[in-house]
């Protein structure tokens, strides 16, 4: 045991253990998180038919905690001083981001919901650089600003659908804000208690904070097939099941490269949008998440060697 406060732990970030190319099983993870989480919004904008995004977000958290506590892995005793962390986590990872995405919804498309979370790169690898304390070199910032270029277009397209679509816009950059954060420090838990162990305990006490609002949520939802079972998917696949996939994947390449998987998902989300629920989505937010995608792959290469032991970044007093 080390003498580090916890909450200095609880903003460590650690550099991947595995520099080199993707294996083939690699690849595999990455093309299932892309498809698995594109698909969500699709799936997020068909339950909130008849389903309010309270109980949409407490139904697809408790899902995805039963899904993986039946896993005899999962049952992990945690540190004491993980604890911090752990809550940490589960509010970044899952209870915000995963409350804020069906409330966006309401205001905007699926499609350009999953067009701006495309820009989780971008924020993971600021992030990365803040508590990695390396500063991007000229192609990383590059990226950096090309990225956030095309999260500002396909953001100022959206803005001319609705006076209240600025709120759905907010809504998805806090909720990507928020990945950037949680993919970061999930890593170091992951490889220390296993993916199984610490997803089902970040979504056993994310589906605490989120019990709440899905309770007062119920009297203005109503049962309907396809909202149910789209809940039931997000839920035990999109959740459950992909959260340890993604988990693996960062445990074997690394957070940044773990998070490239997302310059699949506005595509897929994008076209999946325009297909089943006749999104609009206009030229200027096409180039601007063609920008997204350019950037976050730039912004996500290393340009430098980064020392594998972590390290802590200490709150000022």
């Amino acid at each position: 045991m080390t003498g580090r406060p916890v909450r200095a732990r609880a903003l460590e970030a650690t550099a991947s253990l595995n520099p080199g190319a993707f294996s083939v099983g690699d690849w595999g993870l990455f093309v299932s998180i892309a498809l698995i989480w594109g698909s969500s919004f699709l799936f997020i904008a068909i339950a909130l038919d008849s389903i309010e995004p309270g109980l949409i977000t407490w139904g697809r958290v408790a899902l995805g905690a039963a899904v993986l506590n039946v896993v005899p892995k999962a049952r992990t005793r945690l540190d004491p001083e993980d604890r911090f962390r752990m809550v940490l986590l589960s509010l970044l990872w899952v209870g915000i981001p995963f409350t804020l995405f069906p409330l966006a919804e309401q205001h905007i498309s699926s499609a350009v919901t999953g067009m701006l979370n495309g820009s989780m790169p971008i924020f993971a690898a600021l992030v990365a650089g803040v508590l990695l304390r390396t500063p991007p070199g000229p192609t990383q910032a590059a990226g950096l600003v090309v990225g956030l270029a095309g999260t500002l277009a396909v953001s100022l397209d959206q803005l001319g659908e609705g006076d209240n679509a600025w709120i759905g816009v907010l809504m998805a950059l806090g909720a990507t804000v928020c990945y950037g954060f949680a993919i970061n420090i999930a890593a170091p838990l992951q490889r220390r208690y296993g993916s199984l162990a610490v997803m089902a305990r970040m979504l056993a006490l994310a589906t605490v904070w989120t019990a709440p609002f899905g309770f007062w949520s119920i009297p203005g939802s109503s049962f309907e097939l396809g909202p149910a079972l789209s809940v039931a998917f997000i839920g035990a696949v999109g959740t459950g099941i992909a959260f340890v996939i993604m988990a693996t994947l960062v445990g074997s390449v690394g957070s940044t490269r773990a998070s490239m998987a997302t310059y699949l998902i506005p595509v897929v989300a994008m076209v999946l949008g325009v297909l089943v629920r006749d999104d609009r989505v206009g030229v200027v937010a096409v180039v601007g998440v063609v920008l997204v995608v350019v950037g976050a792959y730039f912004a996500s290469r290393p340009e430098r060697a980064v020392p594998p032991a972590p390290i802590a970044i200490r709150e000022p007093t």
